[in-house]
């Protein structure tokens, strides 16, 4: 069980530190721990609920101090206004023993007020508060204390214990009182006690003696908030004394501190719930940009094995887009490289003959007797040289198409035109030909095409070159006085999911001998040529092949198939009347 346990933690803390090596999720981690510290240091900082508490602690101690004042006033001075106490008596006591007024006549000090009247009243009403209460004679002397007062409020004479020489506190103690003096430093008054000394060294006692009433906020040096407010104690417009309560040294700044770390417990819980769910977002997004960057890194390292990109094409986001395009491109560039390799080979191949020939025809020459054989091989020597004219000057204009189709931009041109300007020039040029060429246009069915202008995105040389091309090719095999008609109409073409696509039909036909039943797509294969009639190595082979690449660049179709006429007699194939080439292009 333990086993268990500690495996599952390495491969927990395994798969951890494996998504951290990825820099994107560091960054999305930090990114969101950073704005929840923020706003922890922003709420830990700001003292708008520690003003408010202290506002409300100056409140409650102001209505505290007169409803004190009031009762001691009222129950507490002495008709006399003055009171006897022995000074020597009262430095004769005991430890714990209370001083009983007398009557006798030795020298005695005077009081405003009676400390006996004074000391129940004080400690029912200030001991519930959980404030210190000090009560001063006219004078500023300290008269009682409520730290010093028993349960029955006698005053109590106490021995004060031996100055401290070092109150530092502990180390920690004074670390942390450092650390909050660094992070909510206050430019509050220091608080300092003054033991016996005189009240009015205290500003509120001060201004209390004099009538009126003052609160001040100090701090101590353990840097506790300490609030206090002086009221006079007066009757009949005469002041008595002067009231003075204060908060304890941690009253403020517990309850503070209990606000801070509920804070800080709920920063916790939501720093583990954020961090879960960096974790999360980074799993959907740094993970998935990892796999397909070290997978196209593999592809460009061009290993023997043919590396596939991974599929995240089922998530309908950005990196389900991204890896599909991925895909495609690997696809694509595969697909390049094919086409390049068997490119080379098949010009290999093509080069490879002509060559053999013409070194065959060279080296026969030399040992040739008679003049006709010699006129022979020069012959052949310069049929193999036109066809390797011809061979290089179609490799190059083939090897040039992708490229000059990728960077040239396509622009409107309009087909019935194209057609027209190369179908006139063929036939000037060819006017002795006993084959005509004609075209007709389709009207009836999106008849409005015309009146807009049968119009694609292409590049009409290009566009110029495939016409020529397939009507070149009709022509060559069609028989005097027969016609290659061209035609062109509105089309729809079947696309995905049941959709159709608009664009426009062009068709070439002849009346040849037609294409052989298994040649519909090899035709459109590089070098391959079928033609009977004519001498080896008058055709390259490459026209139909370039004329297919240019039209699928246009993101058209071309195909060829037979016109077959009606069938006299049962059990026998339609009679091939010619040829049809099929080019469809979409509609811009």
């Amino acid at each position: 069980m333990r086993r268990s346990l500690s495996a599952r933690l390495r491969g927990f803390l395994r798969g951890l530190s494996s998504r951290f090596s990825s820099s994107l999720t560091r960054r999305i981690v930090v990114l969101n721990l950073g704005g929840l510290v923020a706003l922890l240091l922003g709420f830990l900082y700001l003292n708008q609920f520690r003003e408010g508490l202290i506002d409300a602690r100056v409140q409650s101690l102001q209505t505290q101090a007169e409803i004190i004042a009031a009762a001691v006033a009222a129950s507490a001075t002495v008709d006399t206004d003055s009171i006897t106490i022995d000074p020597e008596k009262l430095l004769q006591l005991a430890p714990g023993e209370s001083y009983a007024l007398s009557d006798d006549s030795t020298p005695s000090l005077e009081f405003s007020i009676n400390p006996e009247k004074v000391g129940p009243v004080l400690r029912r009403l200030a001991s519930p508060t959980n404030t210190r209460a000090r009560i001063f004679d006219r004078d500023g002397y300290l008269l009682l204390d409520s730290h010093s007062l028993t349960t029955r409020s006698n005053i109590l004479r106490f021995d004060l214990p031996p100055v401290a020489q070092d109150e530092k506190g502990s180390l920690l103690e004074r670390a942390w009182s450092k650390l909050k003096g660094m992070i909510w430093r206050s430019d509050l008054p220091l608080y300092e006690e003054n033991g016996l000394d005189n009240g009015k060294s205290y500003p509120e006692v001060n201004h209390a003696l004099g009538g009126g009433e003052q609160s001040i906020v100090r701090v101590n040096a353990k840097g506790e908030t300490i609030v206090s407010i002086a009221a006079p104690i007066q009757r009949f417009r005469v002041v008595r004394g002067a009231l003075l309560l204060s908060t304890q040294g941690d009253d403020i700044d517990k309850i503070i501190a209990s606000e801070r770390w509920a804070i800080v417990r709920i920063f916790l819980v939501s720093a583990i719930i954020m961090f879960l769910l960096s974790l999360f977002i980074a799993g959907t997004i740094a993970e998935p940009i990892r796999h397909l960057a070290e997978a196209a890194d593999r592809v460009r390292r061009g290993t023997k094995f043919r590396r596939e990109i991974p599929d995240f094409t089922d998530r309908s986001d950005e990196i389900g887009h991204l890896s599909g395009a991925l895909r495609d491109m690997t696809k694509a560039l595969y697909d390049r490289m094919d086409a390049i390799e068997s490119f080379a080979a098949d010009v290999a191949h093509e080069l490879k003959n002509p060559l053999t020939s013409l070194r065959s025809a060279v080296e026969t020459l030399p040992i040739a007797k008679k003049p006709e054989t010699q006129q022979r091989l020069l012959a052949v020597i310069q049929h193999d040289v036109k066809r390797l004219d011809r061979l290089i000057s179609d490799i190059s204009d083939a090897s040039r198409l992708d490229a000059e189709l990728a960077r040239a931009d396509m622009d409107l041109v309009d087909l019935e035109s194209i057609l027209q300007t190369v179908i006139a020039m063929a036939n000037q040029m060819n006017a002795e030909s006993p084959v005509h060429i004609g075209l007709t246009v389709a009207s009836g069915y999106y008849d409005e095409a015309r009146k807009a202008g049968f119009r694609v995105l292409g590049h009409d040389s290009r566009l110029g070159q495939v016409f020529n091309n397939l009507i070149d090719n009709a022509r060559s095999f069609s028989r005097a006085g027969a016609r290659v008609r061209v035609h062109l109409r509105a089309a729809k073409l079947a696309a995905d999911h049941g959709h159709w696509r608009e664009g426009f039909e062009i068709t070439v036909d002849d009346d040849g001998p037609g294409i052989p039943a298994d040649a519909f797509e090899r035709i459109f294969e590089r070098f391959y040529t079928d033609r009977p009639s004519q001498g080896f190595g008058q055709n390259s082979g490459l026209g139909l092949s370039i004329s297919r690449q240019i039209i699928e660049a246009h993101g058209g179709r071309i195909f060829a198939r037979n016109r077959v006429g009606p069938s006299f007699k049962e059990g026998e194939p339609p009679p091939v009347l010619g040829a049809r080439l099929t080019i469809w292009l979409p509609r811009a």
